[in-house]
């Protein structure tokens, strides 16, 4: 099986990354032009219960698989990475048919009495079949990852969107004549299509490249693998804790923002249009950065899985250093645009320009959500998953008691869930990070931090002026393309004469190879 380094195995999943988060970019972009403002909110009602569901299925073993499975490839013994397999299998296969009957026989009450909108029914009910789904998906990414060849996951991200967006349009205006909740679970339908169609595709590539026997002494290995089990859970259990916990803030999430807006005297449509607005628009252009800061997370976890079980600790906290470097990087530019030209952003991408402030507002503060990821997988890497845990646990307590407080009253509004949703993001961040100083030798890069402000404020000086001068004011589309290429140019160029982004990085990207012959 192809084995790739930290770099390569990051850069392959950027890539895909970038595919698919485009992809899914103009996939949002269609659903929400087909189901507008009302379409989107109930299918972001839908969505967290599903996440939620899912992440209790998963149990926290694509992480513990990719790690165990990495230790077990460096002594060479296969039989235990095929018991890892198998015991992750029962496990997520139990729980997914348990889920799948439980989500199913409840969507009702949860639609009408928790997310106070009946209608948010049908997609929840459309949305069942893609629980077991994930789950053996999920034991495959886990097992692929650990042996560090990122190919099977990159390929099958490209082709769950591509498959995605070839079904959605056509399926929400087939549902919509019957109403705009039809709409919203034939775009649910769309999403299994396609998780569906990737799994196909993973399986194959298991087929292909596994170098055991996978029928032979299944029960055989059941039986004898609770000391596999309990290796997977030391893991598996603070992570799935996180992961939980998370889940679980973004399932209560719409419900104390639907009970805290009808405080404040929105109406339940009223709130469904503000909360789709946040969530359907304004959130999908600041995650849009995260398709490397993820990719990073993936391959961080065997990485320095492997150089700590070699005592490896400078490769250790370079790794580290380098994973808050790039994913800071990949964030710069497009907080930068959105500061500076928020209504143009949301003008040529939606067709509207409402949320202007929370998209301004928000942005800057992302830059901190952005190294979230890759701080959290080194915390998971190092067996320090529980403090993970607790740190996401403190930053949840902390965004719900200001969303409460904030959104209920009037003046606040849906502004104050944006100030809660930063207001967590920055807590968990700063608390792994924290844990990380506190646990390694690893220390805060105050010089690097400088440095990348400094960056930042000379490529929005630039952008201000451009800004000022309305150069390119014809045109929004042209406008928008025009000073993000400038700024794109300037911002790279500052990259490089920093030392933020070396030569030795920006050359593992295989189009500049292609370039030099």
């Amino acid at each position: 099986m192809t084995k790739q380094t930290f770099l390569h195995g990051a850069l392959i999943l950027v890539a895909a990354g970038l595919i698919t988060r485009l992809l899914g970019f103009i996939n949002r972009i269609v659903v929400a032009r087909i189901m507008g403002e009302e379409g989107m909110g109930l299918y972001m009602m839908a969505l967290p219960t599903l996440i939620l569901v899912t992440t209790i299925t998963q149990f926290g073993l694509p992480v513990a698989i990719s790690k165990r499975v990495s230790e077990a490839e460096a002594n060479g013994d296969e039989a235990q990475i095929k018991r890892i397999l198998i015991i992750s299998l029962t496990i997520t296969g139990s729980l997914s048919i348990f889920f799948t009957i439980g989500l199913f026989l409840f969507a009702p009450i949860v639609a009408q009495y928790f997310l106070t909108d009946a209608r948010a029914m049908a997609p929840l009910l459309a949305v069942t079949p893609i629980i077991p789904i994930t789950a053996v998906s999920a034991v495959l990414r886990g097992y692929f990852q650990g042996r560090q060849n990122m190919k099977p996951q990159a390929v099958s991200q490209v082709i769950e969107q591509i498959v995605r967006i070839t079904t959605v349009a056509f399926l929400t205006k087939l549902f919509y004549p019957y109403g705009v909740q039809y709409a919203a679970a034939g775009a649910m339908i769309a999403v299994i299509i396609g998780e569906l169609v990737s799994l196909l595709y993973m399986t194959r590539q298991f087929s292909i490249h596994k170098t055991f026997k996978w029928r032979k002494a299944w029960i055989k290995h059941i039986r004898e693998g609770r000391q596999t089990l309990q290796q997977l859970m030391t893991i598996a259990l603070p992570t799935s804790g996180s992961r939980l916990i998370g889940s679980l803030t973004y399932f209560f999430e719409p419900i104390i923002v639907a009970q805290s807006l009808a405080i404040a005297g929105i109406t339940a449509i009223e709130t469904t249009k503000l909360y789709g607005g946040l969530t359907g628009y304004i959130l999908p252009l600041l995650f849009l950065p995260t398709f490397l800061t993820h990719a990073l997370g993936v391959s961080l976890v065997p990485s320095i899985s492997e150089s700590a079980a070699k005592q490896q600790y400078g490769t250790i906290n370079y790794r580290i250093l380098q994973a808050i470097r790039l994913s800071l990087a990949s964030g710069g530019l497009v907080t930068v645009i959105y500061v500076l030209f928020p209504a143009t952003v949301l003008s040529v991408v939606y067709g509207t320009d409402q949320g202007v402030f929370l998209l301004q507002f928000m942005a800057p503060f992302f830059l901190l959500h952005y190294i979230q990821t890759p701080l959290q997988a080194s915390l998971q890497a190092l067996d320090l998953a529980k403090a993970a845990m607790w740190n996401t646990l403190i930053g949840a307590a902390v965004k719900f008691a200001v969303l409460a407080g904030l959104s209920s009253r009037a003046e606040f509004g849906i502004n104050g869930v944006a100030i809660a949703m930063v207001v967590g993001a920055v807590i968990v961040t700063l608390l792994h990070l924290a844990a990380l100083i506190r646990a390694t030798s690893f220390k805060f890069p105050y010089k690097m931090v400088f440095t990348f402000i400094t960056v930042l404020a000379l490529t929005g000086g630039l952008g201000y002026l451009l800004n000022e001068q309305n150069y390119f004011s014809a045109n929004p589309l042209v406008e928008l393309l025009s000073v993000a290429f400038i700024l794109a140019v300037v911002y790279l160029y500052l990259l490089f004469k920093v030392k933020l982004l070396t030569k030795d990085e920006w050359n593992l990207i295989p189009w500049h190879k292609l370039t030099k012959k």
